[in-house]
């Protein structure tokens, strides 16, 4: 019974493939269902030169990248159809010598010794999942199999066999073989390479290099040998190929600016290719950059570096982290290229390119670093000294905090903030009105913006948006500040020491450290790029003993190396500029002089500074204690109109007699000079 079941499927087919029932045979396959011919394949992000960056596995986790015939090596596909199918380009689906050929072994055997399967049938297996043994299955393959030949052209076929062929474990299709296997996309293969991947898809797990390293060897070296008896292959060519070794590890696939990747995918979902700005070997070595700077420094810090073209916008690396692993302490999967942190001392340069502009300072005016009180906000220098006059230059350079407060109380803080906004800087306040501290870091800003930022100055004081995919942004830009102006904020910033071993003069770049140290930054450019470094905890907790110029400013300068040897030298000045010494200014520009100077008391005025203005206090049969600064002795102490000591030397005293409830406080130097309190006394 077995035998004439045998026997009769044997003549089924030799009826089927040799056109017996014609009319029944159309009927049967024109009715065929057809599975789903557009599989999900792999969302791929590739850089400016169309190399990969990212690839991600589809849905059920496995690599299935999509492909074309133009993608892959033309000898590969020769010796594909040469093993597996010599009758591709010429059968209708099914090809009748290979059917009848594995009918007869089947009949004569009591078991299936070749399965005569054509290309087109392996791909309707493949898109259905079906049975390779089972004649059900087979008889399945085969109606499919005609079909898709009716329905598609032999390349769509032989691309659904490309996307769809197993290479063991979750590998599908070829261009994931080869990455996997080979860490290169098919365009070129080897005679044994290509061996490999046509024998590969028979067995996928027994011959999986990795896990069956001998078998996979074997089985590539029958694909040589019988390519070599079919005349597709040279003995000399496989010869060759026996001797190359089978690789015995599966690669990594590539997953270069992790961050950057995901934002592209989430920002379009459906999108299965993704071209970006970066350029993969520069994002590689800035990468390996920030896992560097982080070595010896305490495990949860985090690192992110910003680098573009500020001629254009475009942003050539952007590394969000030191290493995208949840787990770590660092917390590499936040991209703090995005996070808005305060900038530190990494505005100054925008106002003092403001107070230029706005005819309120020249880089050689001279300025007061003095102690100064605007109401109730005392701005101190970071070290908590003065340094008396000094020039402007030297103030930006010194990162000073009073003499930059003078300026941007003169031009306002919602200025500073609208040419923010000109830059397309998206900032964020605690309150709703900026006030005096912005301009020492009190506003949110990302890493992103703030190099931005810098290229609007790079640019000669014209905003340049940053972009990382395109379309680029469109539109005129907006002036930020004049091209003199911004020409005298980067010679002042060229001048600043750089780190230990680093060139001097290359980059105008200024350093950065937040309010209790939980920023640390660093921001520069040459003629042509701009790029900014970020170091702090993401949570941002303080980083005790952390500062701009001791761990950001040595990665911004080896960032500029790894992108070239040479930097393009900074521009020189328009022909605009005022370049003079102090003494050639006019006399309004020789010194900062603020808007109400008149109405201001001398730097050397007296200034009562107890009891404070407003005071309420409780009276005591001792005495009011009374201190004055400044001011030049004898002083004369009075109350309400009345004097209560003349001829007193000390800046200490102490008032008798006064009565309770509000009294005015007088002090008068030698000079005439005065400076008065209310108080109230309870």
């Amino acid at each position: 019974m077995v035998r004439l079941d045998r026997l009769l499927l044997v003549l089924a087919l030799m009826l089927t493939v040799t056109g017996y029932a014609r009319d029944r045979l159309d009927l049967w396959v024109d009715a065929t269902r057809l599975p789903p011919l557009l599989s999900e394949t792999s969302t791929e992000i590739r850089d400016r030169e169309d190399r990969l960056l990212r690839v991600y596995t589809v849905a059920d986790g496995r690599w299935r990248l999509a492909v074309t015939l133009g993608q892959v090596d033309p000898n590969f596909i020769d010796m594909l159809i040469g093993y597996e199918d010599k009758r591709f380009a010429t059968h209708a689906g099914i090809d009748p010598h290979a059917m009848l050929r594995a009918a007869w072994q089947a009949t004569w055997n009591g078991e299936i010794i070749s399965g005569g399967s054509t290309l087109t049938m392996q791909v309707a297996r493949l898109l259905e999942d079906s049975g390779t043994g089972q004649w059900t299955g087979k008889l399945r393959q085969m109606r499919v199999a005609l079909a898709l030949e009716r329905q598609l052209t032999k390349d769509q076929i032989l691309t659904l066999y490309l996307t769809h062929a197993p290479y063991g474990g979750n590998l599908e299709g070829i261009r994931a073989a080869t990455l996997a296997w080979f860490g290169k996309e098919p365009n070129r293969l080897t005679p044994a390479e290509a061996a490999l991947l046509v024998a590969l898809p028979q067995s996928p797990e027994a011959r999986r290099p990795d896990r069956a390293h001998a078998a996979a060897w074997a089985a590539r070296d029958r694909v040589l040998d019988r390519l070599v008896l079919a005349g597709r292959l040279t003995t000399e060519a496989a010869e060759a190929a026996l001797t190359e070794p089978v690789p015995t590890t599966r690669r990594a696939f590539p997953a270069i600016a992790p961050h950057m990747a995901d934002r592209a995918r989430n920002a379009a979902p459906g999108q299965t290719r993704h071209h970006l700005t970066l350029d993969a070997l520069l994002q590689t070595k800035l990468e390996t950059l920030a896992a560097k700077a982080l070595r010896g420094l305490p495990r949860n810090l985090s690192v992110a570096i910003v680098l573009a073209d500020h001629r254009n916008g475009e942003i050539l690396a952007s590394v969000g982290s030191a290493g995208l692993t949840g787990a770590d302490a660092r917390q590499g999967f936040i991209d703090m290229t995005q996070a808005l942190r305060s900038p530190g001392s990494t505005l100054k340069p925008l106002v003092y390119g403001m107070a230029f502009d706005r005819g309120l300072a020249h880089p050689q005016t001279l300025i007061d670093d003095r102690p100064v009180a605007f109401g109730r906000y005392a701005p101190q220098n970071f070290d908590g000294q003065f340094r008396g006059e000094l020039t402007v230059t030297e103030a930006l350079r010194q990162s000073l905090n009073i003499p930059v407060i003078l300026l941007m109380n003169e031009i306002g803080p919602a200025h500073l903030m609208d040419a923010l906004r000109r830059t397309g800087a998206q900032t964020a306040m605690s309150g709703d009105r900026a006030g005096l501290a912005v301009a020492l870091g009190g506003v949110g800003i990302s890493l992103t913006d703030l190099v931005q930022v810098y290229a609007a100055i790079a640019q000669g004081g014209q905003a340049t948006p940053l972009y990382w995919r395109d379309p680029a942004p469109t539109g005129a830009r907006q002036r930020i500040l004049s091209r003199s102006a911004a020409w005298q904020v980067g010679d002042i910033l060229a001048g600043l020491s750089p780190p230990p071993n680093a060139p001097r003069r290359t980059l105008a770049y200024k350093t950065g450290t937040s309010y209790g140290h939980r920023d640390a930054w660093a921001i520069g450019y040459d003629r042509a790029h701009v790029a900014g470094v970020w170091i702090g905890r993401p949570d941002g907790t303080p980083v005790p003993g952390a500062f701009g110029g001791d761990l950001a400013a040595p990665v911004l300068f080896e960032a500029f190396q790894r992108l070239k040897e040479t930097r393009d030298p900074l521009p020189a000045p328009p022909p605009e500029t005022l370049i003079l010494s102090t003494a050639e200014l006019p006399q309004p520009l020789r010194r900062f002089t603020p808007r109400d100077a008149v109405f201001t008391a001398a730097p050397d005025a007296p200034k009562l500074i107890f009891p404070p203005d407003g005071a309420r206090l409780a009276s005591s049969e001792y005495g009011l204690p009374v201190k004055v600064r400044d001011g030049k002795p004898p002083f004369t102490w009075m109350a309400n109109g009345t004097p209560l000591l003349t001829g007193v030397h000390t800046r200490q005293a102490q008032l008798m007699g006064l009565s309770t409830g509000f009294s005015q406080l007088s002090v008068i130097d030698a000079s005439g000079r005065a400076s008065r309190v209310t108080i109230r006394l309870d």
